[in-house]
This record gives structure tokens, sequence and C-alpha cells, in this order.
């Protein structure tokens, strides 16, 4: 409400009451000023007054709200439902343009607007996380396997003879897929056993770039955040490798920035040697909807030929949720979530080890991993050869998600390349496991409930491994038994 229409309300009301009203509209406007002329995540989160009051002066500013606009095209932000409407606070022209996500929407400022502060905000919260010399990034709405996938396209036209990508393993689909989906080829390289952790075969690497020629690798794809035992890989000497054979190296550190460990990695890869990208999940990091990513890296001009490669315009809907939350948590609040989750890890750590003992198992050691754990399930496998699967269905019928139970053995084909003991990230880990992980907002109540539930299950399972060693027609435990309140 600008000075005029204040004048006016004063006719109304007491002059004193609108003055009051005026100085604390002038507080929101105020936080919104700072913000403008920063581009960065607030110290102190909003209040979602002043998030909404912002959204809505961003959305008069697009062409489908303007009170006397006659559109005539075919996409004029038109919106069937207004449930819809307002579900994305009126600003229904997404962002950027047909050639290009990062361009401005001549129809659209407010849009544009969202766009360009919400990857500069994310940009400042890298930077709080860690990585301090990252150069560039933007929000894509896309997951991570596709913006990996959109990294390796871009490749494509700067190394148009490459068609291998060396992957150091990990079993989750989606990495491998994401190279598939860009037409190349993975070179799958097995990790190495070094005590319970599984860690990347560094001379492995190195073999196949020299056997296959380095101008014919794309790239090598490493990982930073994974399952336990599977820890990080070891990215200053992939850093310093790909330096040396001048190949290109993508990074898919899809939960990393919730770990200072995972971002210190990354910037050290940076700084000794290459990393052209590295790419983050939204929904992991900041406890968003599921269907958004984040790609950085520490040349600007390599960033913005990735968002160049993006075909159309695209949906603004991860942007404004991402922009939404960090408002309203601020730089302190995020930290805050990043310094409980810490503490969790180890509290989490402590729990599980208890338990593995009082069961006769063990927390497997795996000391480079800074999110996820593992507890081995040897007595219970040795109790009865279905225990272990078993075991995941039960948690999951009882409410514990999340944790995943790996049984030994299992294969698995994936674009016609066949995994040997997938999931567990190896051909033959030694023992079966069930994993943990302590991620950015989890609470002790979820640790202390997983430990209660987790604990009835194995006991379970082994009085019923023990009938059954008796009886061999007695049953095992019923996976499907009701949920209790505990």
């Amino acid at each position: 409400m600008n000075g005029e229409n204040l004048t006016l309300c004063e006719k109304i009301v007491s002059p004193s009451y609108v003055r009051q009203g005026a100085q604390a509209r002038r507080g929101h406007e105020q936080l919104i000023r700072q913000f403008l002329d920063q581009g960065k995540c607030p110290e102190e989160g909003w209040s979602e007054s002043t998030v909404e009051l912002f959204l809505s002066e961003l959305a008069v500013m697009d062409s489908n709200n303007f009170l006397g606009n006659c559109g005539v095209g075919e996409r004029e932000g038109r919106v069937a439902a207004g449930l819809v409407a307002r579900r994305h606070y009126r600003l229904i022209h997404g962002i950027g343009r047909s050639g290009d996500i990062a361009a401005v929407q001549p129809k659209a400022a407010g849009s544009s607007l969202l766009n360009k502060l919400t990857n500069s905000v994310v940009l400042d919260v890298l930077k709080i996380s860690g990585e301090c010399s990252v150069a560039s990034c933007f929000v894509v709405p896309m997951a991570t396997g596709m913006s990996l996938t959109l990294c390796f396209l871009t490749l494509r036209h700067r190394r148009p003879k490459a068609r291998y990508i060396i992957w150091p393993r990990i079993d989750q689909k989606s990495c491998f897929k994401s190279m598939i989906t860009a037409g190349f080829e993975p070179v799958v390289v097995e990790n190495v056993l070094e005590g319970d952790e599984l860690r990347t075969d560094l001379e492995a690497v190195q073999c196949k770039i020299e056997q296959l020629g380095a101008e014919n690798v794309l790239c090598v794809h490493s990982t930073t955040s994974c399952f336990a035992p599977r820890v990080p890989d070891r990215l200053e000497e992939l850093a310093a490798m790909c330096a040396k054979y001048d190949i290109p190296h993508i990074v898919n550190n899809a939960y990393g920035v919730q770990s200072s460990k995972c971002m210190h990695l990354i910037q050290q890869g940076a700084r000794v040697g290459r990393i052209d990208a590295f790419v983050q999940s939204l929904d992991k990091n900041f406890m968003v909807p599921v269907g958004g990513a984040i790609i950085a890296g520490f040349d600007e001009s390599f960033v913005q030929e990735i968002s160049k490669i993006y075909p159309g315009r695209a949906s603004a809907s991860p942007s404004l949720d991402v922009l939404i939350t960090l408002l309203t948590l601020g730089a302190n609040g995020y930290k805050k979530y990043l310094s409980e989750r810490k503490e969790i890890y180890s509290f989490l750590a402590e729990e599980l080890k208890s338990l593995a003992s009082a069961h006769g198992e063990r927390l497997l050691h795996t000391p480079h991993n800074p999110i996820s754990l593992a507890m081995s399930l040897d007595g219970l496998q040795a109790s009865s050869s279905q225990a272990v699967t078993q075991l995941g269905s039960m948690l999951f019928t009882r409410q514990v998600s999340g944790a995943r139970v790996i049984a030994l053995g299992k294969e698995q084909i994936i674009s016609g390349h066949t995994f040997r003991g997938f999931m567990s990230h190896s051909e033959s880990y030694p023992c079966p496991y069930l994993n943990a992980a302590s991620a950015v907002g989890i609470t002790r109540g979820d640790v202390t409930l997983c430990m209660k539930r987790l604990d009835k299950c194995l006991k379970a399972l082994k009085k019923d491994g023990k009938a059954a060693g008796s009886s061999p027609t007695a049953p095992l435990a019923n996976q499907e038994a009701p949920l209790t309140n505990d």
C-alpha cells in the first residue's frame, strides 16, 4: 500500500492506527528490500506473512495477473482450477524461455525474479554448507538422475567422439540409468574392500582410462553420499587423475549438501584437480517435495552451458518450494538442522551399536561415511535362510521407513548389465546387513522408535528361527502382524 492510499485510510480510521499499521508493513518491506539488494539467504527466517507478501508482489508482476490483460496466445498462464492457481501462488508462467531455462520472460517479470533469486539463494546456501569457491548453480525441475543426464549431454558437445563414462560402482538404478539415457556406455569399476568399507579402486579407474583412451572417455562419474558400507569416492585422487588425463569429472552429490564432509571432499577435489559439475537433490537436502535438483560447478561458463541444453521452459514449482523453505528457515535455521543431523548421527551410531551387540551382531566400521550406517546380520541369517529378507518386510509393515535390509547373492540386470550382489555395491560383500541413515530432518524420537521396533523384529525372527529348527513346518514370524502403539 503506497503513501497516497495510506493517507486515504486515515480518513476512514484513526490516523494513529494507520501509522502503526504502516510501520508494521514497512518491517516486512525492509526484509524484502534487503533480500532483493543482497540476493542471499537471510540470516533469520521470515514469517509466513512476509513470505506470502513477497510472493504476492511477484505474482502481480506476471501478465496472467494483469487486471486488463488480454491474452490471445497459446500459453497465457490460464488455469482452470482456482485451487491450482492458489497452490502456485498464481505464479503460472514457469521459468526460462523456450531456448534457455535461465532466460528472463518478458511477460513474466515476477516468475523471472523468482528464478534468479532462487538460484542466488541456493548458491549462497551451498557456500554456507562448505562449498566456498562454487561459482554458479541453478535449480532444475528434475530429480538427480535426469539432472546428471543433462550434464552428460552437455559434455557430448565438448567431446563428440567419447562414448564411455567411468563409474565407480554404487548400486542405485537412477545413477546407472542416467548414463544409459544420455546414450553412453557405463564402464563399471568394482569397489575394493578395506576393513568393512567399500572404497574407490583408483588403480582400476586409471587402468580403464589407459585401456579405453582418454579421448574416448566422456567423464568420470563419482559419488559422495551413499549407503554404508559404501563410502564416498576418493574425490581428491579422482579429481587429480581427471586433471592429469584432461577428462571431465561429474559428481553425484545427491544428499551430500547436508554433510560438511561430503562438501569438503568436493571443495578439495576442485582445489587439487578437476570437478566440472556436481548435482544434488532438493528434497533430500532441503526437505521439499521430490522433483528438483541443483546443478552447480566451479566454472560459471560450463554451468551456463548446461542450463542452455535444457529444452523449453520449465516448472517453477521446485524453485518456489526451495525458496519458500530457505526464506522461512533462514541461514541460521538451516545450519541448525545440519548441526542436529550431525549430533543424531552419533546418537544413531551408539544406539545401533548397542542393539547390534545385544543380538550378537556388530555395527560395521565405516568412518568415511558421514550419513549412513550399517549393522551386520550374520547371526540372523544363520538362524534362518529367509530371516534377512523377512526383516525388511517386517520393518516396513511396522512403519519403519528408509531402513534397507541387504541380503547376499541378489542379481539385477539393468539395461543389459548384470550386477551381482546388487544393493550391496559389491559382487561379494562378506555379510548381509541393515542400513539406517541420519539425514537432515531426522529426530532423536525417530531413532528411539526405530531401535525399539527393530529390536522386537529381531527377537521375533530369532524365536521363529529356533522353532523352525526344531519343527520343519513351523512358520516364520508373521510379517503382516498388526501395528502397535509403541
